[in-house]
């Protein structure tokens, strides 16, 4: 038996709004069948339509959530989750579909950047509440901003 490897190539098609052309060559690891592959049109991904975050206590969560950053809670969420009313993209807390403690930390390289108005008294009043805060205020290039642990230990960065 053979290994087989693909490589694909992609680049913008011109004055095709969106789309790329694609191409891939499929090669033995004896490198003695390379044949080509038809360009294949894809529609470009439009952005995040919905992100969840898998969480040890729902009701903990939807309540942190809800209680400290002001959050409402969408009209209908399916079995196992709390969907929260956030625009332009739903943000849901939802009963793990893993082993969350085997995880030795939550969410490690996501960065989860929500808009707030208030950074200040939101950073302050969180404080109070005595959730972790990671990174203090400050200036940067999205305006006023911090970052806080939530009670699973996922880190959220606030924008203003």
């Amino acid at each position: 038996m053979q290994a087989r490897s693909v490589a694909v190539n992609c680049s913008m098609s011109p004055g095709a709004r969106g789309a790329s052309i694609c191409s891939s060559t499929a090669s033995t690891a004896s490198r003695q069948a390379r044949s080509a592959v038809r360009p294949v049109a894809i529609m470009a991904v439009t952005g995040p339509d919905f992100v969840a975050l898998q969480v040890r206590d729902l009701e903990r969560s939807a309540r942190f959530y809800t209680e400290q950053l002001g959050l409402r809670r969408a009209p209908a969420s399916p079995p196992g989750a709390v969907v929260l009313a956030t625009e332009p993209v739903p943000y849901a807390v939802r009963e793990p579909m893993v082993d969350l403690d085997a995880a030795p930390r939550l969410g490690w390289g996501v960065a989860l950047w929500p808009k707030a108005d208030g950074i200040d008294t939101l950073h302050d009043g969180l404080a109070k509440h005595g959730v972790t805060i990671v990174t203090p205020p400050f200036d940067g290039p999205f305006g006023r901003t911090f970052a806080f642990a939530d009670p699973d230990g996922y880190v959220i960065t606030l924008h203003g």
